[in-house]
């Protein structure tokens, strides 16, 4: 059995030719879906970065964990009190689960080094960290690939995790990147009156704070990174920054399935391509970013090409990364199922088109804004706890069957759907909460510490300078208002 995993950061599906995307942003992507099944309502747990990967990686909730944060106490696994010689991730987590079981598991990713996640290496036989932190872009990546598997491929039993991050700001994707696609048409929704609008808000990567807080670019390391947007046209530059990473990425993708096709053993490769959180790209006035609990960040491209299982499938029921762990325990047989996994299998879905789907599935960020969000029917409840410096109102419902970018807000027109969203909420925190031996929910602790990691203690500058810089000073009193402790 051999498994090659690839890891696209930031990858949105609806920029995917499989998922509808017009523009032919990936089409060695597309060729492995006819060849395996596409999930359509896949999503992370725990946006974005640190959190999504700590939950692929353990099987768990962030409120179980305790990593839903990238800075303070909430990006630390919990103290486990109970703990045995060697932590139960040795043999409970994605990596570690598959070299107790007798893979030879090796990873080609700086994950770890960028997020401090050590713990992410555990289980790894092997590691190829290339040590630009998340810099990196696919030349980098790929000849490491390329050369494990010309070395290792026809060996058996082995899972290669390949983590690509060419679609992640900033931007990197060579200038002369000959294949590089068209810029093509910007989405129907994105037009002069909305984007107007956008341009007078305020807040991180809002129009004009591409670099979070400010307008700064470095051209010359980062040459398709973009300080700010002032036009439509503008936009359109972002996009293609963004699709060309994509389109980089799928690039080196396409290599990598030559090279088990010309070994004689793509048909018994397993082949999963996901990602770790999506991209905002103007929705809610918010570009190039992955900080809110919505339905840009949270929802991910999942394809899976496994021996023996469906070809040229989709489903739409609604499934976590956290599934992940005890799907694969499933399908290579592992004998040690654990107590603390709160995904659920979707193995008879991949073999056999059998539906394995949640009812619902709760989402969670800490680390730009504090939100957690309920995605049932075709609706995404979000509950704003701190606003990130965005203005956003405690209830935000949208229906994503009639409203896919998530434009007009709901929540006061339909009180009993809220309620219900509420209800699910309040049921599946009760629930996460009992299963814990020292109930601590992560979601206050960020509270407590001053606020998501990337929105704390930036808005008394933020406010002193670049807002004054681009004359929008008449949010400063808002602010004030709002968050009052940041200008003490």
């Amino acid at each position: 059995m051999r498994i090659l995993y690839i890891d696209i950061d930031t990858m949105r599906p609806d920029h995917l030719g499989c998922y509808g995307y017009p523009k032919k942003t990936s089409p060695n992507i597309d060729k492995l879906a006819h060849d395996g099944i596409v999930f359509d309502n896949y999503y992370t747990s725990d946006a974005p970065c640190l959190p999504s990967r700590t939950a692929l990686f353990s099987g768990q909730f962030g409120i179980h964990t305790g990593v839903v944060n990238h800075g303070n106490t909430t990006s630390q696994l919990k103290i486990d009190p109970r703990r045995d010689f060697k932590h139960r991730f040795e043999r409970e987590s994605l990596f570690g689960m598959l070299r107790t079981h007798g893979f030879y598991t090796a990873g080609i990713t700086p994950f770890a080094s960028r997020h401090s996640a050590w713990y992410f290496y555990c289980g790894f036989n092997e590691i190829h960290d290339t040590g630009k932190f998340g810099d990196e872009s696919a030349h980098d990546i790929l000849p490491i690939a390329e050369k494990w598997l010309q070395e290792k491929g026809e060996k058996d039993s082995w899972y290669l995790h390949v983590n690509f991050w060419d679609p992640h700001t900033p931007y990197r994707v060579p200038m002369d990147y000959e294949h590089a696609i068209e810029k093509g048409d910007l989405p129907t929704w994105l037009t002069q009156e909305v984007f107007d609008e956008h341009h007078k808000m305020a807040g991180p990567h809002c129009a004009q704070e591409i670099g979070m807080y400010s307008d700064y670019e470095n051209k010359a390391k980062f040459p398709r990174q973009m300080g700010r947007l002032d036009s439509l046209n503008d936009v359109q530059d972002l996009y293609h920054g963004y699709d060309t990473g994509i389109k980089y990425a799928d690039e080196a993708v396409g290599k990598l399935i030559q090279i088990l096709k010309e070994k004689g053993i793509y048909e018994d490769t397993a082949i999963i391509i996901s990602s770790d959180h999506g991209e905002t790209l103007g929705e809610m006035g918010i570009y190039a970013e992955h900080g809110l609990a919505d339905q840009m960040t949270c929802r991910l491209p999942m394809i899976v090409k496994w021996p023996g299982g469906l070809k040229g499938k989709r489903d739409s029921g609604l499934h976590y990364n956290v599934d992940l762990v005890p799907t694969i325990a499933e399908m290579i047989k592992y004998p040690h199922q654990s107590k603390h996994w709160d995904g659920k299998s979707f193995k008879d879905t991949v073999m056999e088109g059998k539906d394995t789907s949640h009812p619902f599935v709760v989402l969670s960020q800490m680390s730009h804004v504090a939100q957690r969000s309920v995605r049932f029917a075709n609706y995404i409840y979000i509950r704003t706890y701190h606003d990130g410096y965005h203005f956003f109102p405690k209830h935000m419902l949208f229906d994503l069957e009639k409203d896919p970018y998530e434009q007009f807000n709901l929540a006061s027109k339909r009180p009993e759907i809220v309620l219900q969203a509420e209800s699910k909420l309040f049921a599946w925190t009760d629930e996460q909460m009992m299963k814990m031996e020292y109930k601590t929910d992560p979601l206050w602790q960020v509270i407590e510490e001053g606020g998501p990691f990337h929105a704390n203690g930036n808005l008394k500058r933020y406010c002193e300078t670049h807002l004054v810089k681009t004359n929008r000073t008449k949010y400063i009193e808002a602010y004030k208002k709002i968050h009052p402790k940041e200008f003490k």
